[in-house]
């Protein structure tokens, strides 16, 4: 029912009304629900990623590297900028874990493990995987999975609440409890081929050759599939065989005359070394 509705007929109703009945609280309750079913505003949508941010690292300590820090946020934050939502407080870190992942959380907030970046050759393809992050981030797939699964009753309160700035919202603490089992079963599989999609146009647009993410593609192809490491991917995203395939439709073509733009191995390899994480030379 829309807002324009339930209010007509609260009017119809009036005369009827029992005593007691609060019309002030009937319609704050209208307006709630309406904004519920409607998109989250963007300082909701950045309260509820700092929430799942917060859990997240709480599974996973940050590395403890300050040069790495620094160098992923700068080349997240370049890519950030070539979007249409550079003014998000994003940011950009490194778990100290060794699985091979990365995640992002409503609001601009961006991981990438340990291990999936020791993977890696070129500042390419690290640009590769956050802008494919980015992109969760700026379709906003994780909130639409959120309000999918979550009671719209939920989502009024926590539209209520976050209106009032009353302290402490348990309807929030449910939804960060929500947001984080998503990654544990995953997105849809359509989320994260459009991910893919436009992961590589930003990294164009950020000037970098835009086959790194497919080049990391390819790197986890090789892996032992038992690795252990590797099984909450697998898990949690479409078989890499697809990916690759999607992309090479995609990418043939229209992306070809971006990939003589620099992979910048070289300044990758010097970062590495100045944060204390040690790759190997960049494949031939």
């Amino acid at each position: 029912m829309s807002t324009r509705l339930f209010l007509a007929a609260l009017l119809f109703c009036t005369g009827c009304a029992t005593p007691g009945f609060d019309i002030d609280k009937a319609l704050s309750t209208a307006k709630n629900l309406h904004q519920a079913t409607a998109d989250f505003t963007e300082p909701q949508e950045i309260t509820l990623g700092q929430g799942i941010a917060s859990n997240l690292l709480g599974s996973a300590p940050l590395l403890d590297s300050p040069p790495v820090q620094q160098y992923i946020n700068q080349v997240g934050r370049w890519l950030a900028l070539q979007t249409e939502r550079p003014d998000l407080p994003w940011q950009f870190a490194v778990l100290d874990d060794k699985g091979i992942n990365a995640f992002a959380a409503p609001g601009g907030y961006i991981f990438i493990t340990k291990g999936l970046l020791l993977r890696m050759k070129t500042e390419a393809e690290l640009a590769g995987v956050l802008a494919h992050e980015i992109s969760h981030v700026l379709k906003k797939h994780h909130l639409q999975a959120i309000k999918k699964g979550a009671r719209t009753n939920l989502m009024a309160d926590f539209a209520g609440e976050a209106l009032q700035q009353q302290g402490v919202n348990p309807a929030l603490t449910k939804l960060v409890s929500a947001g984080t089992e998503i990654y544990v079963r995953g997105l849809d599989k359509d989320d994260e081929f459009e991910a893919d999609r436009m992961g590589v146009v930003i990294a164009a647009r950020g000037g970098y050759d835009p086959y790194g993410l497919p080049a990391v593609l390819q790197i986890l192809q090789g892996i032992n599939a038992q690795d252990s490491s590797l099984a909450l991917m697998f898990k949690t995203h479409p078989a890499l065989a697809d990916r690759l395939g999607l992309l090479d439709k995609l990418m043939a073509g229209p992306l070809d005359r971006f990939e003589t733009q620099p992979d910048l191995a070289a300044r990758f390899r010097a970062a590495m070394d100045e944060g204390g994480l040690k790759v190997k030379a960049v494949r031939k």
